[in-house]
């Protein structure tokens, strides 16, 4: 298997390093290594000349824009999977080893586990609970596991069936060419769960729990207004296209995004979204969801 590794980065230069270094320290070596540059101005792009890194510099397109331009690469090479990272987190060293003894014939993606880097047990990203038909629970006391040891207990072997997307995912190349690349118009939220679900039509997309992928605690970064409008209206979205439940699940997302901004930023601007300068932005988030206006259209 011919395998390209692909890393999106924006102003991001000291943990970009680390990640290229744990993608060169893989006990089963990438056989290409591919850097997407969202127009960093940290210096970035002399770093990747320097190390001879190939790469390409672009307009800040948002994630989405990134994973694209990635996936491009794979789709215009010979390449039978594409390793897809951010640049924040970094693989173990065996990660890319076991991930392409998972990715079996008719499976779609096998995504590296995201775990605390400094706590490998504590999920960055807790995982759901999955119903029959493979969507996170709502009616449950328990919904999310927490710890990778929890997770062992409930998956059929080394695999679970649900997968933290661009994280260290390893994605069967002649399944994109089949379902089509990232959409572009999610901007910032919600494409990587547009892809996994595009991507289920074809075939399983796992996670691997031996094949960790290291990563900082995001649970206290700061939410702006951007993150908070998108993730809101694309949420919005993805349940009409994908979930059951959806309005029960429409206003756990609001709540969520809610809570999340009073823990991180503190509870006035959680309330500047309910009753002050920010609850326009908000009541046009949950509309243009709610009538499925997928695009960048924050300004509009």
């Amino acid at each position: 298997m011919k395998i390209l590794a692909a890393v999106v980065t924006h102003n991001r230069k000291t943990l970009l390093t680390r990640c290229l270094a744990g993608i060169a320290a893989q006990s089963r070596p990438a056989d290409g290594v591919f850097v997407v540059n969202n127009a960093s101005t940290d210096g970035t792009a002399e770093m990747l000349a320097e190390a001879g890194i190939a790469h390409v510099t672009q307009p800040n397109l948002g994630s989405a824009g990134g994973w694209k331009r990635c996936i491009d690469e794979a789709l215009a090479g010979d390449w039978d999977a594409i390793w897809l990272m951010d640049d924040d987190g970094y693989p173990h060293p065996d990660a890319l080893g076991f991930l392409e003894s998972s990715l079996t014939r008719g499976v779609s993606c096998v995504s590296s586990t995201v775990v605390c880097e400094d706590d490998p047990d504590r999920f960055v990203f807790p995982f759901p609970i999955l119903t029959t038909d493979g969507l996170p629970v709502l009616f449950s006391r328990r919904r999310k596991v927490t710890h990778l040891s929890a997770l062992r207990s409930l998956a059929d072997g080394d695999t679970y069936p649900f997968a933290h997307l661009f994280n260290g995912a390893l994605v069967d190349v002649a399944t994109i060419r089949r379902i089509g690349n990232v959409n572009t118009d999610f901007f910032l939220m919600g494409d990587e769960v547009d892809f996994f679900m595009r991507m289920r039509t074809v075939g399983p997309v796992l996670s691997d729990l031996r094949a960790l992928h290291l990563h900082p605690d995001v649970s206290g970064r700061p939410l702006n207004d951007v993150k908070v409008y998108y993730y809101v209206k694309n949420t919005l979205i993805l349940n009409q296209r994908y979930f059951d439940h959806r309005w029960i699940r429409n206003a756990a997302a609001v709540v969520a995004a809610l809570v999340r901004t009073g823990r991180r930023n503190g509870a006035g601007e959680a309330l500047s979204y309910i009753t002050g300068s920010q609850r326009h932005l908000l009541a046009k988030a949950v509309r243009r969801g709610l009538d499925g206006r997928i695009g960048k259209d924050m300004h509009d």
